[in-house]
């Protein structure tokens, strides 16, 4: 049968939050995760109108009971949000919360308005979205290098620009990998493998992306945070509080953000406001990812970049595929992502170099694009076969063995090759302002590809060579 990619990406993000019930949304869609029989609310007089409203609303109702109805986190945290339970979690399957559902409308109702809006749910932020991220590493050999190439240019320790990669935290021999990473630091992710000794799922992501922001811009001080769990996965009620952890020794230069949800809205994420107005307010540049769900649909924190507050804060970035002049066929697009890089097939370091380390593939590739595309994309190359599947578990997953390097595909990378080019621009031109080292790294770019018919700005860096059949191109 034919994969079911966002199903099995439901199950991997529920085991990493067992004592969290989760609904696939909005609708049999299946945009996105979130938490069942709770939505959230500002601190406060909104979150005791939302409560108060959604107390009434279900007691007007006769197929609904507000007997669930109550604060769900009393205590006052920098995000400014609570949780507030409209229904019992643990009734009903992973389909749609129509508790929640039920609470959404009781504030759209009149005396709900207030000119912004009240309540959310709340959603899942993750690296893994979709398409995990675009399709799950593969190795790469120690004398292929890295792609893109280290470029060629010093580290000052007086003149490095921060950048700050809010992840799921570093490999722990990721300083095996040699001088890329001398410059790297930041939190490991703790337990790496499972009970026989395999890699799991996503560990290597974060340590995958400081490499590609240490090849493109050498001239860098990274720091990794693990702000997602082990799956890649956070609450949007708790994402906000992890951001503002991971900038509480100070604010960088950038920050590469490559995880997020779709929340069917335009007007970005309840959890994250109160980061966002205080990321307005430094001079720090968020270059953030827009997703892999193939889809038009604002993914956040990326599609800020679109809102007239953060048009100069934020940077959205899509993908392209292997050669470059074309979008990758999971990329997300649409006029809220900025620009687009490579972000096909990419190589860089995923777990040190001290010792092999054993993976066994999640996820069974299709037999064709799954979005229609003709060209030989990930969806569908390399084959493998994975231990998930509509059916349970796979007999005969593939498996492989990763000495270092690897290559993997995503937006989630294509974000730190612009992190990388931003901050390679500001110490080529002695910029000390990373929110002006944007504009002008977008004004003086010439390059373009097509993306779904529009043509969109294209930023490669120099060293990056196209890819054909899962190599890079020799001697482009």
């Amino acid at each position: 049968m034919a994969p079911q990619r966002f199903h099995e990406q439901f199950d991997q993000i529920q085991r990493s939050m067992p004592d969290v019930p989760l609904a696939l949304g909005p609708d049999d869609s299946a945009e996105f995760i979130y938490e069942k029989g709770v939505v959230l609310a500002r601190d406060g007089e909104e979150a005791r109108l939302v409560e108060d409203s959604v107390r009434s609303h279900f007691t007007a109702a006769p197929d609904l009971s507000a007997d669930h109805v109550r604060r769900a986190s009393p205590e006052t945290n920098r995000s400014g949000i609570t949780r507030i339970q409209v229904g019992d979690p643990g009734q009903g399957d992973r389909r749609a919360d129509l508790a929640v559902a039920h609470a959404l409308r009781a504030l759209r109702e009149p005396e709900g308005r207030r000119g912004h809006r009240l309540v959310s749910r709340n959603h899942v932020v993750s690296i893994a979205v979709n398409s995990c991220p675009g399709d799950e590493p593969v190795p790469a050999p120690r004398t292929g290098g890295i792609n893109p190439a280290r470029a060629e240019a010093g580290h000052d320790p007086d003149t490095a620009v921060g950048v700050l990669v809010v992840d799921n935290g570093l490999t722990h021999d990721h300083t095996a990998a040699g001088p890329l990473l001398a410059h790297v630091r930041g939190d490991l992710h703790g337990t790496e493998t499972d009970g026989d000794g395999n890699l799991l799922q996503y560990i290597g992501h974060g340590t995958f992306i400081a490499g590609l922001v240490a090849a493109v811009a050498p001239n860098t001080d990274i720091t990794v945070r693990s702000s997602l769990n082990d799956a890649g996965a956070i609450l949007e009620s708790e994402f906000g509080e992890r951001l503002f952890d991971a900038v509480e020794d100070g604010w960088p230069d950038i920050i590469s953000l490559s995880a997020g949800t779709s929340n069917g809205r335009t007007d970005g994420l309840l959890g994250v406001q109160a980061f966002m107005e205080e990321l307005r307010q430094q001079r720090t540049l968020l270059i953030a990812a827009a997703g892999n769900n193939a889809s038009a649909t604002p993914f956040w924190p990326a599609a800020y970049a679109a809102l007239p507050d953060y048009r100069d804060v934020v940077l959205s970035v899509g993908a392209l595929r292997g050669d470059g002049e074309f979008g990758a066929c999971f990329s997300n697009h649409g006029p809220w992502v900025n620009a687009y890089a490579p972000g096909e097939r990419l190589t860089s370091v995923l777990t040190g170099f001290e010792a092999p380390v054993p993976y066994v593939y999640q996820h069974t590739t299709y037999d064709a694009c799954r979005y229609g595309f003709t060209y030989p994309c990930t969806c569908q190359s390399p084959q493998h076969s994975g231990v998930l599947s509509e059916d349970g578990e796979s007999d005969t997953p593939d498996r492989v063995s990763f000495e270092g390097f690897a290559h993997w595909s995503g937006t989630s990378f294509a974000t730190p090759v612009v992190a990388g080019l931003v901050a390679a621009h500001m110490t080529a031109h002695k910029e000390t302002d990373p929110r002006v080292a944007r504009q002008q790294l977008l004004a003086a770019n010439t390059e373009f590809a097509e993306v779904r018919g529009a043509h969109v700005p294209a930023l490669r860096p120099a060293s990056w060579r196209p890819v054909t059949g899962g190599q890079p191109t020799a001697g482009a």
